[in-house]
């Protein structure tokens, strides 16, 4: 019991069920979930998570699989950890792609990875913040690669070496939401990388006051057990750009592929926009916190 008290996937879970929403049906209109990101339009802010490794841990050809999902249902699609081949193959599966390489000791690693990025067109890059440290607050290794944490100053050489914007993943604080953007960050992912550490702090939680501290044109971006389209709109009216959803997409693509990856994500879309309807947010530009209640019985 101790061990699930402090799990922070159910603490974010609890934290979003205890979000309520007021309605607002007078002089409200159909609604438009259409998203503009670094420059291109997008069907949704629904986007898919950062995943690494699916092939490893489902079947063989399932990263595939995701992005191909993605693509169908014209959502931009990040990508964690993995080799060239496997970037290559999702980069052309038809939708914009984000990359998130992790924070290796050997930096040169990230540059290589973002030079690769750049001659593949992708949206955008980013790097894990939150992935330096194992279980014992010591280096983590994965893949047998040693992770090592970031400096401001780092961040900036980062940020500055690319056209692409770099986005900042695993930001939990304002301390470390101003570090990005101290350092030239194109946009956060405000995360606690599926409990990384226990008793984190629920991501919709800390997103309001985040919010407040990054100037407007950053955008922001949250995950973390996000499953329907009422957690997104949740996300959305807090403060957020857009959301990515994870592990549901995984249970997707393991029971119907690419066609299962877009049917869930379209289905989160729907869902997204009778919250929408209902609230009275015509569109992504007229979302509104104040129609979020925090449940006090």
């Amino acid at each position: 019991m101790a061990e699930m008290a402090g799990n922070s996937n159910a603490i974010t879970r609890r934290y979003l069920d205890s979000l309520l929403i007021e309605t607002r049906y007078m002089n409200s209109t159909f609604p438009d979930t259409e998203m503009t990101l670094y420059g291109k339009k997008f069907k949704t802010p629904v986007m898919t998570a950062a995943l690494s490794h699916l092939d490893h841990f489902m079947f063989e050809g399932a990263t595939a699989q995701y992005a191909e999902g993605a693509a169908k249902a014209g959502a931009v699609l990040w990508l964690g950890m993995a080799d060239e081949p496997e970037v290559e193959r999702c980069a052309s599966a038809g939708t914009d792609m984000i990359e998130i390489i992790k924070p290796y000791a050997d930096r040169e690693l990230i540059f290589e990875k973002i030079r690769h990025a750049e001659k593949l067109g992708l949206l955008a890059v980013g790097v894990d913040i939150d992935h330096p440290f194992g279980p014992d607050g010591s280096a983590d290794f994965v893949d047998d690669f040693e992770m090592a944490p970031l400096t401001t100053e780092e961040l900036k050489q980062i940020c500055s070496c690319t056209p692409l914007p770099v986005i900042v993943k695993g930001v939990l604080s304002v301390y470390d939401a101003r570090q990005a953007a101290e350092a030239g960050a194109g946009g956060i992912v405000v995360s606690h990388h599926n409990n990384r550490i226990e008793y984190a702090l629920p991501p919709l939680m800390a997103l309001p006051e985040i919010r407040k501290y990054l100037p407007d044109e950053m955008p922001v971006f949250v995950d973390g057990d996000i499953r329907s389209g009422l957690d997104v709109f949740k996300a959305l009216a807090l403060g957020a750009n857009a959301v990515c959803i994870g592990r549901p997409l995984m249970t997707a693509v393991k029971k119907g592929g690419a066609d299962a990856v877009c049917e869930y994500l379209k289905q989160v879309n729907d869902e997204l926009k009778k919250a929408m309807a209902f609230t009275g947010c015509i569109d992504l530009a007229h979302m509104d916190p104040t129609v979020i209640h925090h449940a006090a019985f």
